[in-house]
């Protein structure tokens, strides 16, 4: 795990551990490293989970597809974050999304079972991990919330005007780039892409924003 030391440091699920610590519970949670092309399922939608997978490198959607094959994306995971945590953590229930590699990208599949009960070992680092595997669920939380806080809204315009200003409050600024193209992002609006595009081009022309590939700039 050399080459990833410095993401497993960074990753909020490690905090408060040094990479000794780290390399040690890697060891109690059964780790397995795999690697996935760009577009290739990570997991698929049915399938048992008894391990949640953390991005190493590259990047991964969160995406539910419907019977004929409609997109929402969920969420966008990035290198020392998250996945499948929730679905690894009740027995019994098949992942209900699918996940895709967004990028060349690999993964790190932990289980979860050794990672909420103390191995035999007695390891004295598993209450951290599950402090901090529960503050991650929390922000996930979060972050479903304020999704729901977009896709609420009543028109295709008041939805990329909220998502927007929230994306300008994260980055504390108003000119900052957003981690979705432009199907991605109608698809985790759940909006029509051709209706999305038009909008923003009259949001352009009325002096609302200006953007360029995935950077914005809003302007008061």
């Amino acid at each position: 795990m050399d080459e990833f030391s410095n993401v497993l440091i960074r990753s909020p699920l490690f905090q408060g551990m040094n990479e000794e610590k780290i390399l040690s519970i890697l060891t109690c949670l059964a780790a397995k490293r795999h690697h996935y092309s760009k577009g290739e399922y990570i997991l698929q939608t049915g399938d048992p989970i008894d391990s949640f997978g953390l991005v190493l490198e590259g990047n991964a959607h969160v995406v539910q597809e419907d019977f004929w094959g409609n997109r929402n994306i969920i969420a966008n995971i990035s290198v020392g974050e998250v996945f499948a945590e929730s679905y690894a953590c009740v027995t019994g229930v098949p992942l209900g999304v699918n996940v895709i590699a967004q990028e060349s990208a690999t993964i790190l599949f932990l289980n979860v079972k050794r990672a909420l009960t103390t191995c035999s070992s007695a390891c004295e680092f598993h209450n951290t991990l599950i402090r901090n595997l529960v503050s991650m669920l929390a922000i996930k939380n979060l972050r479903l919330n304020e999704k729901l806080q977009y896709v609420t809204q009543r028109s295709t315009r008041e939805k990329l005007l909220s998502f927007l200003s929230v994306e300008s409050r994260k980055r504390g600024s108003a000119s900052f780039e957003i981690s979705f193209n432009r199907q991605q992002l109608a698809d985790y609006l759940s909006v029509d892409r051709s209706a999305m595009s038009s909008e923003l081009s009259k949001l352009r022309k009325e002096g609302v924003l200006t953007f360029h590939k995935d950077q914005f700039i809003l302007h008061s």
